[in-house]
């Protein structure tokens, strides 16, 4: 493992984590999705420049992924709930099941090590792409079937906390595409998305702040796998940014959008796999 850096003597460091919090940002309030994507990928990337650390940052990446789109999530959230969008009562009777989703999520994590992160991100974040590089796929009418309800609820709603706190990320796509498919308006469903990823933020944070207490780090200033300076620095410029993703929720015609960042997912599901094979 590389020796402990101090986040705050190195400017470059602070600096990229800070576009990578405004990226991510954006791409909360634009799509739902917490901003997860942005912010592991960016977190190893960094880490392995910087601070020249072993394949173990993944874990920190993940964590401190879930610990900021709590935050973003939550800005995001009041933006979407001021243009009335947020279906709150959805988002209750969905919150207990993604919470222990969440935790089987973590247990998972505790037993597999960080080459095996890498290929599981990459291959969730593959699979994620196909929605935003085919966003008409997903496209149904008024005639679909009522929101999911009791043991379908339950499944899906605990399988999303799962997937997505092995990834570290806010779980909104499924949302969105569980959404739509039900008949739900798309600024909805993004909006409400947000609160799931919420859930999913508060609950995985503090599973990976437990599971990597007593672990050696790479980054001062880390609670367990969440790193606090880190956390500090992407939130800053993520809140600031939410609302901006949000509005453009509200005006633009996302397909285009959905094109260019799927076109992300797959660039960074490869850097990701790549980085797993390599280890």
């Amino acid at each position: 493992m590389a020796s402990l850096v101090e986040l705050s003597t190195s400017l470059p460091l602070i600096g990229a984590l800070c576009l990578a919090g405004a990226m991510a940002g954006i791409t909360a309030g634009l799509f739902g999705n917490g901003g997860g994507f942005v912010i592991v990928p960016a977190m190893v990337t960094l880490l392995e420049k910087y601070a020249q650390a072993s394949g173990d940052i993944i874990y920190t990446a993940i964590g401190t992924s879930l610990a900021c789109i709590s935050v973003t999530t939550a800005r995001a959230i009041y933006a979407h709930h001021l243009k009335g969008a947020v279906d709150f009562e959805l988002i209750l009777s969905w919150a207990l099941w993604v919470f222990m989703g969440v935790m089987v999520g973590i247990s998972l994590v505790s037993f597999v090590d960080a080459t095996a992160l890498f290929f599981l991100f990459s291959a969730g974040v593959f699979l994620y792409s196909i929605y935003f590089l085919f966003p008409d796929t997903f496209t149904f009418d008024r005639t679909a079937p009522a929101m999911p309800s009791g043991g379908a609820r339950a499944a899906l709603a605990s399988g999303l906390g799962a997937f997505s706190s092995i990834l570290g990320i806010g779980g909104g796509t499924i949302t969105v595409i569980t959404m739509v498919t039900c008949g739900r308006p798309i600024h909805q469903a993004v909006a409400t998305a947000s609160g799931i990823g919420l859930v999913i933020g508060l609950s995985g944070a503090l599973g990976f702040l437990v599971l990597g207490i007593g672990k050696e780090q790479v980054l001062s200033g880390s609670v367990g796998y969440v790193n606090v300076p880190a956390l500090i620095v992407i939130s800053s410029l993520s809140i600031l940014t939410a609302p901006v993703g949000a509005g453009w929720a509200h005006k633009l015609d996302a397909r285009a959008l959905k094109r260019v960042f799927g076109v992300y997912l797959v660039f960074a599901a490869s850097s990701m796999l790549y980085k797993g094979l390599s280890m």
